[in-house]
């Protein structure tokens, strides 16, 4: 019996010096990254986009100030009225944008999501195993990689058709490839160590040394390259629907909004600059974010 407690005892104590260790590995990445003003500018420049496409239904409704047309008030600029002035149709640009914020992350945070998974779950299955299996999964995602993604985008969309669900899906799949090969690289350097061994002696299943042992010690590139594909994927997005292959109209788009008002660029610039600025200010946040989360993962910075 007083065995029985001991073990438990240990077992438990163990559990908890395994959570503290994470803890503090979490903690020291947070100290880090908050030494890089750049990455901390870009995180709040984020946050405050985030909370916007959040909030967007209380700072402007979406049926009367979004799509509702004013023709009377058609490209007027900026002022106290219009913040950001009205486009082609009357609306309001700075409502429309705020709407639009919220499309283009959604967009771009589902479309990295499920290129995470597919793509990780490829790269963790071909780099353990290896092999034929590896050489397949590989030469299939060196095919997918051969063809420019935006190209393998505008092939997906124009065969199912524009959508938000067929555009989230070409972006998706156009970004398979990069993510299958920086965790197969990663699973390459990490599953013959000793922890991976250890595991293996105990009997456990390649299932759960996948799932327990290797894929949360690959997370730190992906974290990495996902906050960068974000901004691609938005990006994309907005490549997309300038050339009316993305989200269809009246729904707010920033690259949709650039399509419509190119034609008045030269007598109404607020119309293409406000949403050029709000596509730019967003992908170089998530760059600056990016380049902190590498280094402040990059364990050989730790000094």
């Amino acid at each position: 019996m007083s065995e029985a407690v001991a073990m438990k005892s240990k077992s438990t104590a163990k559990a908890v010096e395994t959570e503290n260790k994470k803890r503090s590995q979490w903690a020291e990445i947070w100290r880090r990254l908050k030494k890089n003003k750049m990455a901390m500018f870009g995180l709040g420049i984020i946050s405050v986009i985030v909370l916007a496409a959040i909030f967007a239904d209380f700072i402007a409704d979406y049926d009367t100030v979004v799509i509702k047309q004013n023709l009377g008030e058609r490209l007027q600029g900026p002022s106290a009225k219009y913040w950001l002035g009205t486009d082609e149709f009357g609306r309001d640009i700075f409502a429309r944008m705020v709407h639009g914020a919220r499309v283009s992350l959604k967009v771009g945070i589902l479309a990295v999501g499920i290129a995470v998974v597919i793509g990780g779950s490829l790269g963790s299955i071909a780099g353990y195993y290896g092999g034929k299996l590896d050489n397949v999964i590989m030469r299939i995602m060196d095919i997918f990689l051969a063809v420019p993604s935006i190209l393998l985008a505008i092939a997906i969309v124009s065969a199912l058709g524009p959508s938000l669900t067929n555009l989230m899906l070409a972006i998706s799949v156009s970004s398979v490839p990069s993510y299958a090969r920086i965790v197969r690289s990663s699973v390459l350097t990490i599953k013959d160590q000793e922890f991976i061994e250890a595991a293996r002696a105990i009997g456990a299943s390649d299932a759960r040394i996948i799932l327990r042992h290797i894929i949360p010690n690959s997370l730190a590139p992906v974290i990495v390259q996902g906050t960068l594909g974000v901004a691609g994927a938005i990006l994309s997005t907005a490549g997309l629907s300038f050339i009316g292959m993305g989200i269809q109209p009246p729904a707010p788009e920033w690259g949709s909004m650039l399509s419509g008002g190119r034609q008045y660029l030269r007598y109404a610039w607020h119309v293409t600059t406000f949403p050029g600025l709000a596509i730019m200010i967003t992908i170089l946040a998530l760059n600056l974010l990016g380049d902190g989360l590498r280094d402040a993962l990059d364990p050989r910075l730790k000094q």
